[in-house]
């Protein structure tokens, strides 16, 4: 199967980005495919505030995404943009550094007048990379994801269905078994 980048561009060490795409990242490993985390924001702060690329946390956040057959980013949106970290981050990367990787935008926000953030800022960046192919997205309001006291994550039924339908495609994209967990978010 796939070696898929899970990454975060959210600044906040209580991200609920950040567990929403460790959630779906469950879902994938369960469809056969090995999955890495990536939080931007353990990445060294000098190094992405002074694009410093010769960093050796920079060389090797590059090396994995080299590595991927398939990025996921997930990415909290601020002002209709998604967030300026993972823009630090993207500005370190090599201009095609997802060429030929299959990559699944996902967003989360407070309200749904962010929703075509993905598509009007984050796809286009996505884009100018080289992937071969950008898998339909998904927007997710925060108030459809609540964690629990025990840091048990749940998803609101529909977005639930929806998160689960987007993964399953891009799953598809890379050559996953979604059929296996038909019915399960």
């Amino acid at each position: 199967m796939a070696t898929i980048l899970s990454v975060s561009g959210s600044p906040s060490a209580t991200s609920r980005t950040a567990r929403l795409l460790r959630h779906l990242d469950d879902r994938l490993t369960r469809q056969g495919h090995e999955v890495i985390p990536l939080d931007v924001r353990t990445l060294p702060p000098e190094a992405l505030l002074h694009a410093r690329s010769g960093h050796p946390a920079i060389i090797e956040t590059t090396a994995l995404f080299e590595r991927a057959d398939g990025i996921v980013f997930g990415t909290p949106v601020y002002k209709a943009a998604y967030s300026g970290l993972l823009k630090a981050l993207l500005d370190l990367l090599p201009q095609y550094a997802l060429a030929g990787k299959t990559v699944l935008p996902l967003a989360t926000g407070g309200s749904t007048a962010h929703v075509l953030a993905i598509d009007y800022a984050l796809r286009p960046v996505l884009a100018s990379m080289g992937p071969a192919h950008i898998t339909p997205g998904w927007f997710t309001l925060d108030r459809d994801i609540t964690v629990g006291d025990d840091g048990s994550l749940t998803v609101a039924p529909a977005s639930a269905e929806a998160l689960a339908q987007v993964t399953d495609q891009f799953s598809l994209a890379l050559g996953g078994r979604t059929t296996v967990l038909a019915g399960t978010a």
